[in-house]
C-alpha cells in the first residue's frame, strides 16, 4: 500500500468533513494548521448540504462513524484521514507532533480512532446533540 503521505498534493486543495456540533473535532481542524501545509483548505461541516458532505454519503461512507477528507479524486475516511492528516501536519507544534505520533502509523490509527468515535459520540450525548443523519 502506498503511504498517504505521497498521495497528498499540498499545492492542492484539501477538504475536510468533520463534526462542526462536536467541540473536539471543531478544536482539532482548527489546531492542525493544515492551513500551513495545504494551498487551500475547506473546512465542511458534515452536517451540511454541502455538496462534498453528499458525495462522500453516495459513497456510504458514515460521517458519524468518522471524518472524512477529499483531495481530487481521493477520499479518505476515519482513520486513514486522521492518517493522513497527522503525517501532513506533524511539522508544526507540539499538539500536530502528538497527533503525529498516535496517528501517523495506519495500524496504530486504526485501534485508536474508533475509540476517538465512541468518545465523539458519548461527548455528543452528554450535550444533547444528535448524531449525524
Amino acid at each position: 500500500m502506498t503511504s498517504p503521505q505521497t498521495q497528498i498534493d499540498p499545492s492542492g486543495s484539501l477538504t475536510i468533513i468533520y463534526d462542526g456540533q462536536c467541540p473536539v473535532c471543531s478544536a482539532y481542524t482548527r489546531m492542525a494548521r493544515l492551513r500551513s501545509t495545504f494551498a487551500q483548505v475547506d473546512l465542511v461541516d458534515a452536517r451540511s448540504d454541502h455538496p462534498s458532505v453528499a458525495c462522500v454519503k453516495d459513497m456510504d461512507l458514515s460521517l458519524n462513524d468518522g471524518m472524512a477528507i477529499i483531495q481530487g479524486e481521493r477520499i479518505y475516511h476515519g482513520s486513514e484521514a486522521m492518517h493522513v492528516l497527522s503525517v501532513m501536519a506533524a511539522d508544526y507544534g507540539a499538539f500536530n507532533r502528538l497527533m503525529s505520533w498516535a496517528f501517523g502509523n495506519p495500524a496504530r490509527a486504526a485501534i485508536i480512532y474508533p475509540w476517538l468515535v465512541r468518545g465523539r459520540l458519548l461527548l455528543l450525548k452528554l450535550l444533547g446533540r444528535d448524531p449525524i443523519t
